[in-house]
């Protein structure tokens, strides 16, 4: 209560020194603590002397110039409370306040998870043994820990510790920081895919986020991870407009654009746009023009492509420009509408553009994004839109190359009696097979029955009816599936020889007690659009992952008659974020009557609200 009364000394505008967050009473609280228990020991709070000093000294400045207790250091007040102390400007100040309120609430936190784990006793810490996480990863007694088989020369476990925990909004063991802390990888130059779809998760996972990225920025991983980042760490942003230092309104940027991954079509690039859109604060000159650079470097290192580099340069050259257009310009000027067009470019990087302002306006404080200028940015947003509109139609199909040439190849095999074609080269896998209803959804079940969890898909299909179904998978078991095994697997539910439905009404009674679920499960959305192409109907569905997920939503479509000519899936941290191009059996869209019943079907088959 006094903490959420007083806000946070380490991130605020003027914080408050003595009953605030990490302030100066916490740092009592824990002496008190240490001495009533035998879980805190009082030698640790050794670590505490050092910030306690730099408070403390802080709050004895205010009381001599105030002439009386004042403990919220005040904007006017920190340039003289700098000199009197010896900072060479507020901005130090502020900045090791800062750091020192870190520590004091970091090591609180720890000590406080000590106590209720002690009072609760062995029987109120959580049933059961360790629960499985991931390859190296498990819940224990409540805590996020490592096992001891963890390769801790994975580049991608530092990021994936960090999500697991986010996403089970569970705390970080503190035998597995200092583990991390010791010895694990960096990411690396590039980074591996892994690394990459889980920090999508962390950012994804909303405010579970903040005491897990805390606890790995105290140890100094979050510079391991990102080394850019230092240049943030709890630097202030001394005015009335911003409430945060600019780390924290980074991160308070994610959790807001987690709230508005379901209105984009690329999640994964409006995240970390969000997280890093300010990074250039850190560095001299134009903070924008530092930051273009910065994400220009930071999003190839992470192994973004050089298509989704570039919009992330944009995002962040024009992170400023929806709002200062709406609220600068007249809107009913074609011109304005043009020149912000001509800046963004395209549908996805405007939708993602007004997201990321959306998110920064409601980081930054409570009057940067008034109704007033959500209105002013939503109209910008939506005539710009109608001058970029071109009439839609089917995806980009960049790989259609490489469908063509798996076809060629699988056509001596499928006329040779065999149902399926298949290639590996894990974690991708390609299936060929004669075109017909309900081909995706056997495919996306028989990979879930051999613990493949399907981060990507996409489905073309050749003019003399043979379709390739390309996935890019994840064993939820962190090995290699059997091939011979998953291939006759697949070979049986194209033949209609695997009873599919009971064999993963099986697995998911199996595994519905192992499995974790993430802090917050939103309701599946499905939209049914026959405007986005001109051959067919797109399902666009978002929704929370889950074992066989992706059988659910295409036997549901299979079932009613459509057929899946191209398909766009992306598992992204906790989402599932998929479009489906289907035409009925006549091979025309959807028609209008029947959209309400496509939608309905759908969020059935997922458990939502029909």
């Amino acid at each position: 209560e006094r903490h959420q009364r007083f806000g946070e000394v380490a991130f605020l505008l003027e914080p408050e020194l003595k009953e605030g967050r990490g302030g100066l009473r916490d740092v009592q609280a824990r002496i008190a603590v240490a001495r009533a228990t035998p879980v805190v020991d009082v030698e640790e709070g050794r670590a505490l002397v050092g910030p306690n000093e730099v408070l403390l000294a802080a709050r004895v400045e205010l009381h001599r110039r105030a002439g009386k207790p004042a403990d919220r250091l005040l904007l006017q007040e920190q340039d003289a409370v700098a000199a009197a102390l010896g900072y060479s400007d507020a901005d130090v100040l502020m900045r090791a306040v800062s750091a020192a309120a870190r520590t004091i609430a970091f090591e609180g936190d720890d000590a406080w998870r000590r106590v209720r784990s002690w009072l609760a006793g062995p029987g109120g810490r959580g049933a059961g043994g360790d629960r499985p996480l991931g390859a190296g990863l498990a819940l224990r007694d409540g805590s996020v820990v490592l096992t001891p088989d963890a390769d801790l020369n994975d580049r991608s476990l530092l990021l994936r510790v960090a999500a697991a925990a986010a996403m089970v909004d569970a705390p970080l063991d503190a035998a597995t920081l200092d583990r991390l802390a010791g010895s694990a990888a960096p990411p690396g130059d590039p980074w591996p895919d892994e690394a990459r779809h889980a920090l999508v998760a962390l950012l994804g996972a909303g405010p579970a986020l903040l005491p897990v990225v805390e606890a790995l920025d105290q140890r100094g991983l979050l510079a391991r991870v990102l080394p850019e980042w230092t240049a943030v760490r709890s630097r202030p942003q001394r005015n009335a407009y911003h409430r945060f230092t600019v780390d924290r309104h980074l991160w308070e940027a994610a959790m807001e654009a987690s709230a508005l991954a379901r209105q984009v079509a690329r999640p994964d690039l409006l995240l970390v746009a969000a997280w890093l859109h300010d990074l250039g604060k850190g560095y001299p000159g134009d903070h924008t023009v530092a930051g273009v650079a910065l994400i220009s470097r930071i999003g190839a290192r992470m192994g973004f492509d050089a298509a989704d580099v570039d919009v992330l340069v944009k995002l962040v050259r024009h992170h400023l420009l929806l709002a200062d257009a709406a609220t600068r310009r007249d809107l009913s000027d074609e011109a304005t509408i043009a020149a912000v067009a001509d800046a963004v470019g395209d549908q996805t990087t405007l939708e993602l553009l007004s997201a990321l302002t959306e998110a920064d306006s409601k980081a930054t404080g409570s009057t940067a994004w008034s109704p007033w200028k959500a209105e002013l940015v939503h109209e910008l947003a939506a005539r710009t839109s109608n001058f970029l509109a071109d009439g839609g139609g089917q995806p980009d199909d960049e790989r259609r190359p490489f469908a063509d040439a798996v076809v060629a190849r699988a056509r001596a095999t499928l006329g040779g009696g065999a149902p399926v074609h298949v290639e590996t080269a894990w974690p991708e896998l390609v299936v060929a097979a004669r075109d017909h209803a309900g081909l995706f959804a056997e495919l996306a079940g028989t990979l879930s029955l051999h613990g493949l969890n399907v981060l990507a898909a996409d489905v073309w299909t050749s003019d003399d009816g043979v379709a390739v179904d390309w996935f890019r998978t994840e064993s939820a078991f962190g090995t290699e599936p059997e091939r011979d095994a998953l291939g006759g697997d697949l070979a049986a539910a194209v033949e209609g020889r695997l009873p599919l439905d009971a064999r993963l009404v099986e697995r998911v009674r199996m595994y519905a007690g192992r499995r974790t679920a993430a802090a917050r499960r939103a309701a599946p959305r499905v939209v049914v659009d026959n405007e986005a192409s001109g051959r067919a109907t797109l399902v666009e569905v978002r929704a929370p992952d889950g074992i066989a997920v992706l059988y659910r939503i295409t036997r549901a479509l299979a079932d009613l008659g459509l057929d899946v000519r191209h398909a766009k899936v992306a598992t992204l941290g906790a989402e599932v974020v998929d479009a489906f191009y289907v035409v009925d059996n006549a091979g025309g869209k959807v028609p209008p009557s029947r959209r309400q019943e496509v939608q309905r079907a759908v969020l059935t088959a997922l458990g939502g609200p029909a």
